[in-house]
């Protein structure tokens, strides 16, 4: 199947659309506490990695690999987490999650409940704000270069 009209990640409308080729699309997530955060999606909505073939595939794993890369080089996180779930969106995209340890979950899932307590909140919010050039830099090179952005390897 190529789309399906009760899928949310068919139609985009929310996804903040950072570069796109015929088969994927690299979308910025909205999610406060987590910057960063980043999703690939499989343009056709299929639920599996093994619904598409090997060459698609290889595709899709070298720009996560990339992006990956990307975010350990520019935000220098502590940890990056990869999921590719679908439970609750039956359509192959990988959540691209970069992690600190003050971070509200860590080390859990974001998902999970959290962690810290609520003095340390202020601390967080001060580190997210310090990251936020970061960021920024890497939705830029990604929206002007896409996943195969040439940047020095820092050793990250």
């Amino acid at each position: 199947m190529s789309f399906s009209p009760d899928c949310p990640l068919c139609i985009p409308d929310h996804d903040i659309l950072l570069w796109q080729d015929d088969r994927l699309r690299v979308v910025r997530v909205d999610d406060p506490p987590y910057p960063g955060y980043l999703r690939v999606v499989w343009q056709r909505h299929v639920a599996e990695m093994t619904d598409i073939d090997a060459l698609d595939r290889l595709h899709l794993m070298r720009a996560v690999f990339q992006i990956e890369r990307l975010q350990r080089a520019i935000l220098r996180p502590d940890k990056i987490n990869l999921a590719s779930l679908g439970n609750q969106v039956p359509h192959l995209h990988w959540h691209l999650i970069p992690r600190w340890r003050g971070d509200p979950c860590f080390p859990d899932a974001i998902w999970a409940p959290l962690r810290h307590d609520p003095a340390r909140a202020g601390a967080w919010a001060d580190a997210r704000a310090a990251l936020a050039p970061r960021v920024e830099r890497l939705h830029r090179i990604l929206a002007a270069h896409g996943p195969a952005a040439d940047i020095p390897d820092t050793g990250a």
